[in-house]
């Protein structure tokens, strides 16, 4: 077979009336990469912005969406740690969202142990953005408290997940009964309360009075404003994303006052810019993937025909955890 069914994103626009499936030629992989057979594709928020161009990273037109996936390798020419048969992980900008992709050998890594194919793709970007900002960022200790913003999303989940595994004391922020009841159940001790009307008096109730010392909040706007008013002395905000919308704005003399300290969270530009690091990071995130410690939740598994029914999904807010497209199911 020569070809394949891949989705791309051929036009930018707010309506995915530029998405469409499209036949393809199957990649050929070049010495030192690795041609996968991609057998689920995780969906990210970053994939719903780029088919608007809204993303920070844009990615010339025609291409196929797709940060992170996992499958099963078919060739490896030059690698010498790959082989047929091999069941992976992948990551990268794009592309996953495709029967095949080809991706260098150093951005393949092996599935964990008792993971289904839909779990590892929903593994990666997600528990790496988590592990960034609350170790390396927020350099968490245990018995902290931590407040994550936007905790059924597929990062805010992972920060729960993994401050659970920490040590730390969770209290995640949901907007909806059906989201809150879920977190509670995937992942306990964690507190989960509502956030609609304010969450300021319950999280210092819950706190003591202290308030939190970590704060995750890959919303922004109203939210981030309020976590002002809620951060324990020597906290850190951990500025993740804005999916609200808005970018807000802090005066400098706030952090002076109250003593905590806001940071930002760029978890694949943490690992570009030091190398090492970000090796040792996602390798601390497959330990702990290993050895069963953290586990992504998959909300639901779509067919590749009904790709358009997973973005919907997905922009309405509906998805917990991560939604996966399967490129081979029919």
């Amino acid at each position: 077979m020569t070809t394949m069914t891949a989705l791309q994103v051929q036009a930018l626009g707010d309506d995915l009336g530029g998405v469409a499936l499209a036949e393809l030629a199957k990649p050929v992989p070049m010495n030192g990469e690795v041609l996968v057979r991609i057998e689920a594709a995780a969906l990210g928020f970053p994939d719903l912005l780029m088919t608007r161009g809204e993303y920070q990273a844009k990615p010339p037109l025609p291409f196929a969406p797709g940060m992170e996936g996992a499958g099963v390798v078919v060739e490896a020419p030059g690698c010498d740690h790959l082989r047929g048969g091999d069941r992976v992980i992948v990551g990268g900008l794009t592309g996953a969202v495709a029967q095949y992709g080809v991706y260098p050998q150093a951005s393949v890594l092996p599935l964990p142990d008792g993971f289904d194919m839909e779990e590892g793709a929903s593994l990666r970007a997600a528990y790496l953005t988590a592990w960034v900002a609350l170790v390396c960022r927020g350099q968490a200790v245990r018995g902290e408290w931590l407040l994550v913003h936007g905790a059924a999303g597929g990062v805010g989940l992972a920060a729960v997940d993994l401050g659970v595994t920490l040590g730390l004391n969770v209290i995640a922020v949901a907007s909806t009964a059906a989201k809150r009841e879920a977190i509670g159940k995937l992942y306990p001790p964690a507190q989960v309360i509502d956030g609609g009307t304010g969450f300021r008096e319950e999280v210092l109730e819950l706190t003591g009075g202290r308030g939190a010392d970590l704060i995750f909040d890959p919303v922004g706007g109203d939210v981030f404003d309020e976590s002002l008013r809620c951060i324990a002395f020597d906290g850190r905000l951990l500025v993740v994303g804005f999916a609200a919308g808005r970018i807000p704005q802090i005066g400098a003399n706030i952090p002076l006052i109250k003593g905590f300290s806001v940071v930002g969270v760029r978890a694949g530009e943490y690992g570009r810019r030091f190398p090492d690091r970000g090796a040792a990071n996602i390798a601390n995130v497959l330990r702990l993937a290993n050895e069963g410690k953290i586990r992504p939740h998959v909300h639901a598994r779509y067919p590749m025909a009904d790709w358009a029914k997973a973005y919907r999904a997905m922009e309405q807010r509906d998805v917990i955890g991560r939604s996966v497209i399967l490129p081979h199911a029919q």
